[in-house]
């Protein structure tokens, strides 16, 4: 863009110069360069932090499907990048073993209550212990607990979707031995469209929430979509301290950019867009605002630009 500008102040100083309108004397012949530092120290240079812009891209939140029972995979009726519901069934487990548990914690539960009945009447006729009721009613409750765990794994082997979204790259089958450690899908939950931008910390420094922002993405070239700045995040890597057992160990400290989430004016672009996409946002500060025009057309040519380049 500052070439651009540049050149056209020179080809206006050609044409008045041809003209006749100024002369061409050393200070016209200089006036480039001091155009060009004027431009650097003027507009471009304050335009990183006034209108500071960087990498943008689509996030959503992905769980990691670990059943809460062990078995053997009966069912799996889920398709791969397919819109589900929350609730939808994503694989069924063997129930068998877990019906049995019930039945047979079920068959203890009444026979208990029975015993506990037959207690309760013998103590009040003055004929039985206080003692072995209270022992019947603990037994009863102690079965009740264990019914409820029991009706609870019976439950749990029917896998249901967490939330909106869909699962990617299955490779569950049915006849697959399953745990309650290991993840055996990935859910992609599209219920919250997350969407953040990479801005060097040198020039994120009047970023604020609320700012206007302006992005442009790879999948949808030419086109410049609005939005709002949502949150600055306050931690990185680079400044997060873990415990454990060892002394600090030095490493090579780099500047690493701060991460801007925002939202898009328009929600149903938001849920349009693939997990992944990536782009470039603009971030118009309320600083330097003489250099928004600027990078307006610099973020404007690069949605043309996305057009036929890749990168």
């Amino acid at each position: 863009m500052i070439i651009f500008l540049l050149n056209s102040y020179i080809a206006l100083l050609v044409l008045f110069v041809w003209l006749r309108f100024i002369p061409f004397n050393l200070f016209w012949k200089l006036s480039p360069a001091l155009v060009l530092i004027v431009l650097l120290i003027g507009l471009f240079i304050p335009m990183g932090w006034g209108a500071p812009s960087g990498p943008a891209a689509v996030l959503r939140n992905s769980v990691q499907i670990v059943p809460s029972v062990a078995g053997e995979v009966v069912d799996v009726p889920v398709k791969a990048n397919t819109p589900l519901k929350h609730g939808d069934i994503l694989f069924r487990i063997d129930p068998t073993p877990y019906r049995a548990q019930v039945d047979a914690i079920a068959a203890q539960l009444k026979l208990a209550e029975t015993r506990l009945a037959e207690m309760s009447q013998l103590q009040s006729r003055g004929t039985g212990r206080m003692f072995d009721v209270e022992q019947r009613q603990a037994e009863a409750d102690q079965l009740r607990a264990q019914l409820e765990g029991a009706k609870w794994n019976l439950d749990k082997t029917t896998v249901r979707a967490p939330a909106a979204g869909y699962v990617t790259n299955l490779t569950l089958r049915k006849g697959a031995r399953v745990t309650a450690q290991s993840p055996v899908m990935a859910f992609i939950d599209t219920a919250d469209t997350l969407l953040g931008a990479e801005i060097p910390q040198i020039y994120a420094r009047y970023v604020e929430p609320g700012q206007p922002v302006e992005i442009t993405f790879k999948t949808l070239p030419g086109a410049v979509y609005p939005g709002r700045v949502e949150a600055v995040l306050q931690a990185i890597a680079t400044g997060q301290a873990q415990f454990g057992g060892s002394a600090v160990a030095p490493t090579e400290i780099q500047a690493a950019p701060f991460v801007v989430r925002f939202t898009l004016d328009d929600a149903e672009v938001a849920r349009s867009l693939p997990a992944g996409s990536t782009g470039t946002a603009a971030i118009y500060t309320d600083h330097v605002q003489q250099a928004h025009v600027i990078r307006k057309v610099l973020l404007r040519q690069s949605a043309i630009l996305n057009y036929v380049n890749p990168f």
